[in-house]
């Protein structure tokens, strides 16, 4: 991945990390401009190959985050953002964002349930939906109401994962 495309997504991250955390949304209008910019630089930098990689990119960000989103763990937003990365950065590099994501998305949850003295109701809670589902009684037990959800601006875990990953490069 070159250095234009990281400091190229910059200015779509930081906007999408004042809309996620004002509104724990992520509109298209930031989504999409980075999608298509990024297959078109792309393929007028490096040709075919670069649209071919940009595609490619896309593809890995759009499905790591949408099976992601079907499990409630990111919104729609994110999985289109995340198109737009790898549109960029290519499929290796969105991979790592991915995963630098997730394990700084986990510190920060974990922060927000030591903070709100939650750690017990919620350990319990995930030992009696695990048990149940092993012991195939309820499937429905591992669906949770949305309120049980713990909610945060995933942009506060994806852009520190982004940097960290261009850093490792």
């Amino acid at each position: 991945m070159a250095a234009w495309a990281f400091w190229s997504c910059l200015p779509f991250l930081a906007a999408a990390l004042l809309t996620d955390i004002r509104s724990m949304r992520i509109p298209n209008w930031i989504t999409l401009p980075l999608l298509v910019a990024g297959l078109i630089v792309q393929g007028m930098m490096n040709g075919r190959q670069g649209f071919l990689i940009s595609i490619c990119g896309a593809g890995t960000g759009f499905l790591l985050l949408l099976i992601m989103h079907l499990l409630g763990a990111v919104g729609a937003g994110d999985v289109k953002l995340f198109a737009g990365i790898g549109a960029w950065t290519g499929a290796l590099f969105t991979l790592q964002v991915t995963v630098y994501s997730v394990l700084i998305g986990a510190v920060i949850g974990w922060i927000i349930v030591f903070s709100r003295r939650e750690t017990g109701r919620r350990i319990r809670g995930i030992i009696s939906r695990s048990a149940g589902f092993l012991m195939f009684r309820d499937h429905r037990l591992l669906r949770r109401r949305s309120d049980d959800l713990l909610k945060f601006p995933f942009m506060l875990a994806v852009v520190p994962g982004f940097i960290c990953a261009y850093l490792y490069l």
